[in-house]
């Protein structure tokens, strides 16, 4: 009734239409019976105007439908004799544009806009004669081709690339004779500015933009595909040729029936199946066409709540892991220092037996558990309630450790949820974001598009501090860069100032949020005074911070590793709450607190109760309320000791007290800091599992490793950085023996004696809604398709996409509080010997170490291996450059890397992938095991080294044409007025003149 409410009453050819006032015509009318034809519009670009096929009339002026608001008493003729002319005028210049072969077309799958609009148009016959264009097909792009014989020019691409990706690569030259889309300044696609995200693909309307996987695979007459490269190419040319001889005759009648028939048995064999991203914490869901066991494609929809149409390379090529050669297929046992294969049942009946004894001779918190955040929501539920219900203990754990704790704890201090405040659309349209050691471009490239687009086209303010200079700095109103693990001081020292200006938000502040007069007397250490000293901020810097903090409605903090990775994490991340609330931004909209979640589900693994010391929900382990619920529904008695962290875990294998442990879906033994440590852990363990995709590292120190599938052979749901779950449904059967991390855990729960049947994730899912109050309305039912919800959950579900939007924030008073913190110095800081600070983070194209992105041929051609951001002036000064070798020492370890040399650091600050899966090459050999105080999170970026010279010529570790050394071209969009401009573009429905380049 809300909808109708809405809506307003236009007319169209005469009759009543009921659309939203707004709305564009071609969303307007889609759905209601009435067709207008439309190429170059997309609901999620907008009106381009290009293509010439939606004209309407309006109040007696031919206009573009596309370009057309509803609003109120809006009278639209589509059936009138001369709108009529122009659109077919306008279809007729598209088929002289595109070489119309379906049936050997690999994109006649039934969404090929061109072929479906001169179908349904019922074009007879091809107008003006197709001319191709001069130039080549080009092939140098690793996923996918660009045909510019195909090319429409209508412009999709361009303002994908341009103004909803951001990366402003693509643009069309409408000054050639024969206009072409360019990339850069018209150079090959593989040597210029792309970074391989794919929305230009993604948004083609015909086959000009094909991926390489779909090239000669999706249909029985593909092989002849002329976008093949192989012995067959020539063969469909020529098969193509007689066809096109025959339309002379025939028209497109006949040949478009037989490409009906076509598409309908390519059907048969292409599946294609709603998933959502195993990568970063953005969430991207998407549809995966598939024929057999091969990936055809990655189409994202634009009803994917928190991506639409967008992706990254990774999201949208990454996927090479699935068939990999290297995948685990059949469960390994140790024995006399080598692995064998063995049977599922031998397997589990080793682990039990062994996790049994271990549990009797030395009680059950001799053994531990660390949860994937890789894994589903189902089948972290599944590993904590293993360890704890089936084994007896608390010591249960997940990666949150390494990166995300610092965030939750400030949340927790300070709002009372450990989670994004509001939502994506919350940051798109904030008027300010304060951007705090988070790489976004790189490491959640698919919410840095938003928060670009919203710059460029809204005007949207970018503070950035960072020891680097990655994208979004570059793109930043204000960058500043402070020195390592500072961030805190000059926080406070912003806050300081506003109070001292008698700026803060007082009305906000007397009814939201308490401990004031302490917040304040905390900030008399933090003078500006003190923050130029230590972070070697200027005052015009300072001040300008805070002039636009103090000119912004709307604020949101937007922070990742670069500031919880530290010692005083959780403090630094506290402080930037603490100041949120002092401005008042916390709880409306377009306000809050994001910390980036790092993993696809590394939210979800700790909602679930993979954490020493809470349930599901994020209830204490020592509610004696709480506990008495899970041990009614779970039919067990439960510990009262809460458990310990994976940090903890390896001091106490050291100390002999931790005597097994089982590792789902993480490579410990290189992800954790200080990795020679952790690995001299593992050797003292009595009993090691480890469950996984590929034989990491960490599984040569297991006794048994258990085949474990990815997410494309499971279903379940995963949890974004916006607390937003989404599910997931199977792809693929299970490769060889690998089973779903939920089936392992059922089965080996089941061999140790419990009685566990699930049949399937929705049955795990139900149980844990069942007694989290935090996701009572969570239901399979309700996250159909892609459909989601954000939690916390009401048992009707309803979600709730903004934590505090009704003013109660989760404390029992309502109110919010001030969370006082103290400066402490970061720990490994440089000297005479350890002179250089090494910073570490993530890498756009590969995934952390790159256990997956590793089996995809096109990123490792990109990204081969690791490499080293050392500065000019350093380069200079210790005689490196491009491509030469050096050894890293820290005071734990050394380690191997090529030289990039980049004036995206500066001085005597490096930075470094973690990327590298070999002691030789890891990050973490020289990290310390120094973490944050409050969480354990190690301090992976406080890091002091000293860099050797091994050679120093040698081949640069990213190739002169990789996309971080092009230049882009940032252009408004299509710039459709530049065609209309041109003499030989004749507006419809005059006919286009003889020979026009269009």
């Amino acid at each position: 009734m809300d909808d109708v409410a809405e809506q307003i009453e236009i007319t169209v050819d005469g009759r009543t239409v009921w659309a939203r006032p707004g709305q564009l015509l071609p969303e307007a009318l889609d759905g209601t019976g009435i067709y207008l034809p439309h190429v170059c519009y997309h609901p999620s670009l907008g009106p381009l105007q290009t293509c010439d096929t939606c004209f309407v009339e309006i109040d007696g002026n031919l206009v573009r439908g596309c370009s057309v608001a509803v609003k109120p008493g809006l009278e639209v003729t589509i059936e009138s004799d001369t709108a009529h002319a122009a659109r077919h005028e306008g279809i007729d210049r598209i088929a002289s544009n595109h070489d119309l072969y379906c049936s050997v077309c690999d994109n006649n799958n039934g969404n090929c806009e061109v072929h479906n609009t001169v179908r349904d148009m019922e074009v007879p016959g091809q107008h003006y004669e197709f001319r191709g264009k001069p130039y080549e097909k080009d092939y140098s792009n690793p996923f996918y081709i660009y045909d510019p014989d195909q090319c429409i020019l209508c412009g999709r691409c361009v303002e994908a690339c341009q103004n909803l990706q951001v990366n402003e690569t693509l643009s069309i030259d409408w000054s050639r004779d024969r206009p072409r889309v360019i990339w850069d300044d018209d150079i090959p696609i593989e040597d210029s500015s792309c970074v391989s995200c794919g929305h230009c693909v993604t948004v083609c309307p015909c086959n000009a933009l094909l991926e390489k996987t779909m090239i000669g695979n999706v249909g029985p007459m593909t092989a002849l595909s002329p976008q093949a490269r192989g012995r067959y190419q020539q063969l469909g040319r020529s098969a193509i040729e007689l066809v096109k001889a025959a339309e002379h005759t025939t028209g497109f009648g006949p040949i478009f029936a037989v490409s009906e028939v076509d598409a309908a048995m390519r059907e048969t064999e292409l599946k294609r199946t709603k998933t959502v991203c195993t990568y970063c914490g953005v969430g991207c869901s998407f549809e995966m066409w598939t024929r057999g066991r091969e990936l055809l494609k990655v189409q994202p929809q634009p009803e994917a709540p928190a991506n639409g149409i967008s992706t990254c390379i990774k999201g949208k090529f990454g996927w090479g892991h699935i068939n990999s050669e290297h995948r685990l297929t059949k469960p390994l046992i140790r024995e006399n220092g080598a692995f064998r294969e063995a049977e599922w049942e031998e397997a589990y009946a080793l682990i039990a037996r062994r996790f049994n004894e271990i549990r009797e001779a030395n009680g059950p918190d001799a053994l531990a558990y660390i949860a994937s955040s890789k894994c589903t929501n189902e089948e972290g539920y599944l590993m904590q309630k293993f360890a704890r219900a089936v084994m007896g203990t608390n010591n249960i754990d997940n990666c949150s450790r390494y990166c995300q704790a610092p965030a939750t704890e400030s949340l927790w201090r300070t709002v009372g949820y450990g989670a994004d405040t509001g939502s994506i659309a919350d940051l798109a349209a904030s008027e300010l974001l304060i951007i705090v050691g988070s790489n976004t471009a790189e490491s959640h490239p698919v919410i840095a598009t938003r928060l670009k687009r919203a710059k460029k086209l809204h005007g949207q303010k970018h503070i950035v501090a960072d020891l680097r200079k990655n994208e979004m700095a570059q793109r930043a109103d204000m960058f500043v860069k402070p020195e390592p693990g500072t961030d805190m001081i000059w926080l406070n020292a912003v806050a300081k100032r506003i109070v001292e200006l008698g700026r803060a938000d007082d009305a906000f502040i007397e009814k939201s949020v308490e401990e004031y007069d302490d917040y304040v007397k905390s900030l008399e250490p933090f003078t500006m005074e003190f923050a130029q000293q230590r972070c070697g901020l200027s005052q015009d810097e300072l001040d300008r911070i805070v002039d636009m903090v103090l000119e912004a409605k709307t604020i949101c903090g937007i922070w990742a590793m670069g500031v919880t990775q530290h010692t005083m994490g959780s403090d630094t991340a506290t402080a930037l709450c603490n100041l949120l609330l002092l401005t008042g931004n916390m709880g409306g909209f377009a306000t809050g607190g994001y910390p980036m979640r790092g993993h696809n589900n590394v939210q979800g693994a700790s909602d679930f109760g993979c954490m020493p010391g809470r349930f599901p929900g994020y209830d204490f382990v020592t509610d004696d309320t709480v506990r008495a619920r899970y041990e009614q529904a779970w039919g067990v008695e439960l510990t009262t000791r809460k458990g310990l962290n994976n940090h903890e875990m390896v001091t106490h294998m050291h100390d002999g007290d931790l005597k097994a442990l089982y590792v789902a879906g993480e490579d410990m033994g290189i992800v954790d800091s200080d990795a020679l440590h952790v690995q001299s852990a593992f050797e003292k363990l009595e009993f090691m599992v480890v469950q996984d995709m590929f034989f990491s590292r960490t599984c040569e120190f297991a006794d048994v490793v258990l085949p474990a599938s990815p997410s494309v052979e499971k279903e379940g749901t995963f949890t974004n950085t916006e607390r937003r779950i989404q599910r997931l449904y199977k792809v693929f059967e299970p490769l060889g023996d690998s089973k779903p991390d939920w089936l392992i855990h059922t089965e080996l729960a089941r061999a140790m004696g419990a009685d566990w049947n699930y049949s399937h994730p929705s049955e795990i899912m139900h149980e844990a809604a069942s007694i989290a109050d935090m996701f009572a309305g969570v239901h399979y039912d309700r996250l159909e398709g892609f459909n989601s919800q954000q939690w916390p959950v009401a048992a009707d579900g309803t979600s709730q996409a903004n934590l505090y939007s009704n003013g109660q924030f989760h404390f029992e008073n309502g109110m919010a509080r001030f969370h006082p913190v103290h400066w402490t110095e970061p720990t490994d800081q440089p000297d005479d010997e350890y002179d250089l600070h090494l910073n570490n983070g993530r890498l756009l194209e590969h995934f952390h170490e790159g256990n997956l992105t590793d089996e995809t041929a096109g990123i490792v051609f990109k990204i081969p291996g690791s490499f080293v951001e050392v500065s000019p002036e350093l380069a200079a000064e210790r005689g490196v450059k491009p491509g030469s070798i050096v050894r890293l020492v820290s005071r734990r370890g050394a380690i191997k890397a090529s030289v990039e040399v980049t004036d995206r650091v500066a001085g005597k600050q490096m930075y470094m992938p973690m990327h590298g899966k070999k002691n030789i090459e890891a990050i973490n050999v020289l990290t310390s095991f120094e973490s944050d105080k409050d969480t354990d999170t190690p301090a992976y970026k406080e890091l002091a080294v000293k860099m050797e010279i091994l050679s120093v010529d040698g081949h640069a570790p990213l190739k002169a044409n990789n996309q971080r050394n092009a230049t882009p071209n940032p252009v408004s969009g299509v710039q459709v007025n530049a065609k209309w401009k041109r003499e030989d573009y004749k507006r419809p429905p005059k006919a286009r003149p003889t020979d026009s380049g269009l």
